[in-house]
């Protein structure tokens, strides 16, 4: 149900409008206001999906009513309403926002039209933002502790940026979850996702895995391949465990950065790469520095906006929400009904040293899943799971 305002002070006009709208279609909310000041009290204190406003008005004018309406519900498209010798004005609304303009006395087809079209674009663009909101449940970030409010704070805050994140925490925080979340709440979330672990490839293939390789440039260079970062094109890399990458690749990846260009391995030719690169590590980089295994360099090219995710230790509470979430997931992975937990078990599972953190408490309700009965007791927590 769409809800229109329209502020007019001629009567006459308003009822013509609120007549030809209503015909149009039954389901639409309509509020009048008669003046500019009625007007900015509404749109202070309700939501609309419209806003038909005419430009001379008592107490507050179109302009100033276009004003209030940009700063409390900048999304909202405005029709202004234009007299014969408002036209020059009614362009100037145009520049400040305005969707479009209507002369009096309105043209009743084209007022629909617009209408309709207004209407349209506002819920296209109300479900794109509600689409870049939502996060794959497959990522879904459980937790309503303070810390766990503040990454997803900061997640929210850059995401639809183009900046370079590196986020550090332990093994098992959810580091790729972060990851994840950044991507799919950025405006590159089309586009393609592609993670790479640096502690898992060879120091010797790495280079051929980011950047790829022509034929002959190594023994089994058999022809011409792609790397991830052409793969990421347009879209988002993940470098994981960056930590773990070789010096030689750190350069090239340093080059990637600072030139948005790569070569494959075996080759002189520049290939311009537009990519978002999100890195990874549950390592001390600066130590890495002091120790000689990490570039500087390349630490402040990535380390634009930090994120440290923390441990399960440091958000005990939690652990209820997540044990809730893991015991529904594995039951309907299982085929079978979710196991209830009874208040002395999840007191026990608080009071374990988790050192494992987030993937380690899944593994143990698993476990218990499998092993319990329908009520998962204190002691099913402590004969099954090990502190």
């Amino acid at each position: 149900m769409a809800k229109i305002l329209i502020a007019e002070d001629e009567p006459s006009i308003r009822r013509v409008l609120i007549k030809i709208l209503s015909e149009e279609n039954e389901s639409y909310f309509i509020e009048e206001a008669e003046d500019g000041a009625v007007a900015i009290q509404k749109i202070k204190s309700m939501i609309f999906d419209l806003v038909l406003c005419d430009i001379k008005m008592p107490k507050n004018d179109g302009l100033e009513v276009l004003t209030q309406i940009k700063e409390h519900q900048p999304d909202v498209p405005v029709v202004m309403i234009s007299g014969h010798g408002d036209i020059n004005t009614a362009v100037e609304t145009m520049r400040m926002g305005a969707f479009d303009y209507i002369a009096k006395p309105p043209d009743l087809n084209r007022l629909l039209t617009t209408v309709r079209i207004a209407l349209d674009n506002n819920q296209l663009k109300t479900e794109n933002k509600n689409l870049k909101k939502k996060v794959s449940k497959k990522y879904e970030m459980i937790g309503d502790s303070e810390s766990i409010h503040s990454v997803k704070h900061i997640i929210d805050k850059v995401a639809p940026t183009d900046a370079r994140v590196l986020i550090t925490g332990e093994n098992g925080t959810g580091k790729e979850l972060v990851a994840h979340w950044l991507h799919e709440k950025s405006e590159r979330v089309k586009k393609p996702f592609i993670e790479i672990n640096c502690a898992a490839i060879p120091s010797e293939l790495i280079e051929s895995e980011l950047f790829g390789h022509v034929k002959g440039a190594f023994t089994s260079a058999n022809k011409d391949r792609a790397g991830k970062f052409e793969a990421a094109n347009g879209g988002t890399i993940f470098l994981d465990e960056i930590g773990d990458m070789s010096l030689p690749a750190q350069a090239k990846v340093l080059r990637a950065l600072q030139e948005n260009k790569i070569q494959r391995v075996g080759s002189d030719k520049d290939i311009k790469v537009d990519v978002r690169v999100i890195a990874a590590t549950n390592k001390d980089l600066k130590n890495e520095i002091s120790n000689k295994k990490f570039r500087e360099d390349l630490y402040h090219r990535l380390a634009v906006i930090l994120i440290q995710v923390p441990s399960l230790n440091e958000r005990r509470e939690d652990i209820p929400l997540l044990v809730d979430h893991f015991a529904k997931t594995i039951a309907k992975e299982n085929g079978d009904a979710p196991k209830t937990f009874s208040k002395s078990a999840l007191n026990e599972l608080k009071s374990y040293n988790w050192t494992g953190n987030i993937r380690e408490l899944r593994n143990v309700i698993e476990r218990l899943h499998i092993l319990g009965d329908y009520e998962i007791t204190k002691q099913d927590v402590e004969l099954f799971a090990s502190k």
